[in-house]
C-alpha cells in the first residue's frame, strides 16, 4: 500500500475515533460532586464560636477511615464548604454513635450567607436532631414561609441510634427547600435565600457523617 493511501487511512480512523467519543459542553455539570474526600478537609473550611478561638479546629473535625468525616461535638462551631452552590440537592449518610439519646444534636446548613464568623451566619438548618432530624430552622434573622414538618413520617423513617441514616436536601433556584429521611419526605419551606456554602454544626454531641454529595440540578 502507498503512503500516501496509509496516510489517508490513519486520519480517517483518527477522526471516527474522535467522533466515537461524546463531547462535554463548556457548560455542562457533573453528575454528581464528592464534597468530603474522605482522606482529609480539602475544600472545607471551620469556623469555632469565640470562647473556642484558642482551641485547634483539626482536633473536632478529623477525617476517619471508611471516608468518615467525624464530629466530636466538644465545641460550638461549623464546617462548610469554601464554595458556594445553587439549585442543587445535598445527600449524606449520618450516625450518631451507640450510646447516644434522642437529645443528639448536630445540623446542616444551606445558603451561608457572610460574615462567616459568627454561631451561626444567616442560612437555613435542616436540623441534625435525631428526634426531628429534618425539621427546618431559620438561622439568624432569615425567613422562612410554609415551613412544613411531618414528625409522623419521621418517626417511622428513622433508623434507631447507632445505625446509619441517609438525608436529602433539596434546594431549588426559586428557593424552595425540601428535605427526606431514608427516602421518605418530612420537611419543606421557602425563602428568600438561593445561594450560598453548605455546611454541617459541632452542638456538644458527636456525629459521624460519610458520602457527603452535591448533585447540580438542571
Amino acid at each position: 500500500m502507498l503512503p500516501s493511501a496509509i496516510t489517508r487511512l490513519a486520519s480517517l480512523a483518527a477522526l471516527f475515533a474522535c467522533l466515537a467519543i461524546p463531547a462535554l459542553r463548556a457548560d455542562e455539570k457533573p453528575a454528581k460532586l464528592n464534597l468530603f474526600n474522605g482522606k482529609d478537609l480539602t475544600g472545607w473550611k471551620i469556623y469555632l464560636d469565640k470562647k473556642d478561638q484558642d482551641k485547634d479546629p483539626a482536633k473536632f473535625f478529623t477525617a476517619e477511615k471508611d471516608g468518615v468525616l467525624k464530629i466530636n461535638g466538644k465545641v460550638l462551631g461549623m464546617i462548610f464548604t469554601d464554595k458556594p452552590f445553587t439549585n442543587y440537592t445535598l445527600s449524606f449518610d449520618w450516625l450518631y454513635p451507640e450510646g447516644s439519646t434522642p437529645e443528639s444534636n448536630s445540623g446542616a446548613l444551606i445558603h451561608l450567607q457572610p460574615p462567616f464568623n459568627k454561631i451561626f451566619p444567616p442560612s437555613l438548618e435542616p436540623q441534625g436532631r435525631y428526634k426531628d432530624h429534618g425539621k427546618i430552622f431559620p438561622m439568624a434573622g432569615v425567613k422562612a414561609e410554609n415551613n412544613k414538618f411531618d414528625q409522623e413520617a419521621l418517626d417511622k423513617a428513622l433508623k434507631p441510634l447507632g445505625q446509619w441514616n441517609s438525608t436529602e436536601i433539596t434546594c431549588k433556584a426559586d428557593g424552595s427547600v425540601s428535605v427526606k429521611v431514608n427516602g421518605t419526605p418530612v420537611s419543606s419551606c421557602t425563602s428568600k435565600l438561593k445561594e450560598g456554602p453548605v455546611g454541617f454544626q459541632s452542638e456538644g454531641h458527636e456525629i459521624h457523617l460519610k458520602n457527603i454529595h452535591l448533585k447540580p440540578l438542571d
